[in-house]
């Protein structure tokens, strides 16, 4: 396979709200440049950059493909990124590895909610841009509605450089307001355009779209806005190369037409993106993790080595693929490199350049390329590789946390033993999921960023490792505290002939704020009980204190003061301390006046502006409490806190009050008191369970 060098690759990532094309998209660009022999479909199933079974079976971008393809003597890397709110944390990782990007707008929907999204993603990493209205052959599709909807997102920065020719099912080119022409399509999805003269009908709404886009490119530039003035326009070669540089200073975001699944615009885009897009290495230079100073290394083959590891594939045959990207030197087949993070030694075997799921080998990679390789030993996600003798650590890309855990249970014993090692492989392609035990309910937890991203975990466990497992609601960690006072004694007596066992403590037992835990004072005086004696009844009373009182839950936010007792020279002894600190515990519970708590989560929600009353009425029926709200364009953002016990479901109704556009993100907050009658419930629930399991043991 033929080398590339820096200046001769472009990196685009296809980024956009779920079903706006971006996948079709992919493949007709592909097609279009004879990378493929024919066209792809998702609906069909066999698209190059939606290969997993997951993603076949239910038609959607679950993590991010890549493919490349030549243009003008050109490579193009393609990143096709997932639109789903559920698997976004993936787009936002694969950008890192980007160097500009098409964002993708339905022509019937306009802006959504994940487009917002993932424009935010853009700007974070300061990836030139420019919009593609997509899917204007549909029935309702509107290039001026979507348009609206653009500049009123994103600023009259975003200016179209073409018009649509025809509507619906009848469009079929477009205007280049770049060059003034006409560019028409066959329908038969080669992709390849015939220019032509520009229909008078649209003649005058071509000049006027002209003229609007030559001013906003010279606006930011003193040499052609003087031209502007002087002569009221600009040259076609001026203009196209004042174009490239705003688009590459992200000042301004070009406009762009097409019908992916038709092929209409596909050469066109590809034209844009090899003529305007930057080549790696004429973008800035990469900061470098952990230095002090704005300290940067240079994107050039003359520097040395070092790959940043963006994603990780766990494939069952090949093993543990990475997919890397050159940020400086050039990596040569079999080269032996250092993993910053670990220190261990790495050697590059085989590496190559991935279409899909097809590695094609290639001898070197330069700078700015990107590319994978198998069986790396100890380099993970957010890994940076580097030439010995010359470290460097890029910053890895830093996901938000899960907004939302399951339990996770084994079918069988066999499904058990295996589970811990094929959870562990998922975890490393996927670093927005966390695997954990909690320590109260003893339940293995699943978290991520909703039920759908779980269900995939669970299938490709399935799938891939014959584990079978199910999920299923976590159990609710609840707290029990106390509100009141008490003053108690405990007394623990027993003979038995021979040696008997004796402790007697009194304690005082007061409540303490909220997440205090617990606080035992010692507060014996003239020896009333042996100073050895008293951990003992510390440790009766947190014994006593972890099995709960009112419903099995941990007693916490007390405090103990150990104040008095007596003890017997033969018959005390630590057990006989212990027995008597959890007699006082449970007598001192019965007068001071016991409460349960529940753990409260900070939740924050993102949606459509005409969602929001429907929104909060829903939190308000959750015992929620609203503590903020924020307009940008045309999400709203709604902060709240609400009880845990409440949102375990929140995912899959939020979905339906939204139609899928809105997403959300829980985290804990605090614990606080559960209402008495909701209390009442579930303790006399968990008194039936235990009396339950009880009967089962007889």
């Amino acid at each position: 396979m033929k080398v590339y060098e820096g200046k001769d690759i472009r990196n685009v990532a296809l980024i956009g709200h779920g079903n706006s094309g971006k996948t079709s998209l992919a493949a007709a660009l592909l097609y279009t440049a004879g990378a493929t022999n024919r066209f792809t479909s998702v609906d069909e199933g066999n698209t190059v950059t939606d290969f997993d079974d997951e993603e076949i079976q239910r038609k959607v971008t679950i993590s991010t493909g890549l493919a490349f393809l030549e243009w003008k003597k050109c490579k193009i890397n393609l990143l096709d990124t997932p639109g789903f709110n559920i698997f976004i944390n993936d787009t936002q990782a694969a950008l890192a590895a980007a160097d500009s990007a098409f964002v993708l707008v339905d022509g019937v929907a306009g802006v959504e909610v994940t487009t917002e999204k993932v424009w935010q993603f853009a700007e974070q990493f300061q990836l030139p841009r420019a919009l593609v209205i997509n899917k204007l052959d549909r029935e309702r599709a509107s290039f001026e509605r979507a348009l609206a909807s653009i500049q009123e997102n994103f600023g009259r920065a975003a200016v179209p450089v073409q018009l649509p020719l025809g509507a619906e099912r009848e469009f079929r080119g477009v205007i280049d307001l770049l060059r003034m022409k006409a560019i028409s399509y066959d329908p038969d999805g080669s992709g390849k355009g015939v220019p032509g003269e520009i229909p008078a009908a649209m003649a005058e709404a071509a000049e006027k779209a002209h003229e609007a886009l030559v001013e906003m490119v010279a606006e930011g530039n003193d040499a052609l806005l003087e031209e502007f003035f002087d002569k009221g326009s600009l040259s076609t070669e001026h203009l196209l190369e004042g174009l490239r540089q705003a688009v590459q200073e992200s000042r301004v975001f070009p406009v762009l037409c097409g019908a992916a699944t038709v092929g209409i615009c596909s050469d066109l885009l590809l034209e844009f993106a090899v003529d305007h897009f930057p080549a790696p290495v004429q973008r800035q230079s990469i900061p470098v993790a952990g230095a002090e100073g704005d300290q940067r290394r240079e994107i050039s083959a003359a520097q040395p080595v070092s790959a940043f590891v963006f994603k990780t594939i766990a494939d069952p045959f090949s093993g543990r693929v990475s997919y890397f990207k050159v940020f400086s030197g050039v990596v040569k087949n079999d080269a032996n490199l250092q993993s910053s993070r670990s220190g261990a030694s790495e050697r590059l075997a085989h590496i190559g350049c991935l279409s899909g799921k097809s590695l094609q080998p290639v001898t070197e990679l330069q700078a700015g390329d990107i590319g994978a390789v198998a069986k790396l030993k100890e380099t993970l996600t957010g890994d940076t590789l580097h030439e010995k003798g010359s470290p460097v650590a890029y910053q890895p890309v830093k996901l938000p946390e899960p907004s939302i855990a399951y339990a996770i249970e084994a079918k069988s014993r066999q499904d058990e033993d295996r589970m811990g090692e094929a959870v562990q492989k998922i975890l490393e392609e996927d670093q927005s999921l966390r695997f954990y035990r909690d320590p109260q309910t003893k339940e293995f937890l699943m978290a991520g960023s909703g039920q759908q991203q779980l269900e995939v975990m669970v299938s490709r466990l399935r799938r891939r490792y014959n584990v079978d497992v199910t999920l299923k609601a976590p159990k609710v960690p609840y707290r029990e505290t106390i509100r009141g006072t008490a003053d108690v004694q405990g007394r623990h007596k027993k003979q038995t002939g021979g040696r008997g066992q004796f402790g007697d403590c009194r304690i005082r037992v007061e409540p303490l704020p909220r997440g205090a835990k617990f606080e035992f004072v010692n507060d014996i005086f003239g020896g009333a009980i042996p100073r050895n004696y008293i951990p003992a009844v510390e440790k009766g009373i947190l014994e006593a204190a972890e099995l709960g009182y009112l419903a099995g839950y941990p007693v916490v936010d007390f405090r103990v003061i150990l104040y008095d007792g007596s003890y017997h020279d033969v018959d005390s002894s630590e057990l006989s301390f212990k027995l008597a600190g959890r007699k006082a515990f449970k007598a001192a519970m019965g007068q001071a006046k016991p409460a349960l708590l529940e753990p409260v989560m900070n939740v924050e929600i993102q949606a459509p502006v005409e969602y929001a009353g429907d929104l909060m009425g829903d939190l308000n029926g959750r015992r929620g409490r609203i503590s903020g709200m924020d307009t940008k364009g045309g999400t709203q953002v709604i902060r709240a806190q609400a009880p845990m016990a409440e949102m375990l479901n929140y995912q899959n109704d939020l979905i339906s009050m939204t139609q899928g556009r809105a997403s959300f993100s829980m985290e804990f907050s605090h614990y606080d008191f559960v209402p008495q009658t909701l209390a009442d419930k579930i303790i006399a629930a968990a008194k039936a369970a235990k009396a339950g399991e009880e009967e089962e043991e007889e």
